[in-house]
């Protein structure tokens, strides 16, 4: 599976575009997967937009993950969840998972991602890797050391998540990730499918570079 550009939905931070626009204007700047993330959304009207974006996502062959809720993701029919410290756990998830069903964890340590890993998790996330404004209960940045000792710890594909930027992204790269989860760097732009196109292609040459 090809995490490069892993692209957040956010309705405030997207300017009042719907989860669903954002998405479709993300892929087709060749984001390669989609994450729904709404923590104020009831559970039916997550839903709703879950079957819409899994549209999106298929006819564009991305992904699509949707944050927090296994229930929404299975009942959608999303390609997987993505789980935080306080969400269900991880070897729970899988239990209950159909095969081929991905899950992902954010972790803070190289011990949460060994953890995460022997749980079943098909990648982990470095949340926040920078400081950030776009997730109020991030905390502070772990930083590119910690993103390199987890990459020496685990096999999992690992996603950077928070404050990177097409600035920084070629730094994350470098350090050990496979990809970057971003929300302000595509939907916080005025042109959202632009924004995705030229994030990617800094990603894709960054990995060039570092072969």
């Amino acid at each position: 599976m090809d995490y490069d550009l892993y692209v957040v939905t956010d309705e405030t931070i997207g300017r009042g575009r719907s989860h669903a626009d954002l998405a479709r204007l993300a892929v087709a700047g060749g984001a390669d997967v989609i994450q729904l993330r709404d923590k104020r959304l009831p559970g039916r009207e997550l839903f709703a937009a879950a079957v819409v974006i899994r549209e999106i996502t298929r006819d564009a062959g991305a992904l699509l993950i949707v944050n927090d809720r296994l229930d929404v993701a299975l009942a959608a029919g999303a390609d997987g969840v993505h789980l935080g410290a306080s969400d269900l756990p991880v070897r729970e998830a899988r239990r209950i998972a159909p095969p081929g069903f991905v899950i992902g964890a954010s972790v803070g340590s190289v011990a949460a991602a060994v953890r995460a890993a022997a749980e079943g998790a098909d990648y982990v996330a470095l949340s926040p890797t920078f400081s950030t404004g776009s997730k109020d209960d991030a905390g502070p940045g772990h930083g590119l050391a910690a993103l390199s000792e987890i990459r020496s710890a685990v096999s999992l594909p690992l996603v950077a998540i928070g404050g990177i930027t097409a600035g920084n992204v070629s730094d994350v790269i470098a350090a050990g990730a496979d990809g970057v989860a971003v929300i302000s760097a595509v939907v916080g732009e005025d042109d959202v499918t632009a924004a995705a196109r030229n994030l990617r292609a800094r990603i894709v040459a960054a990995k060039a570079g570092s072969r």
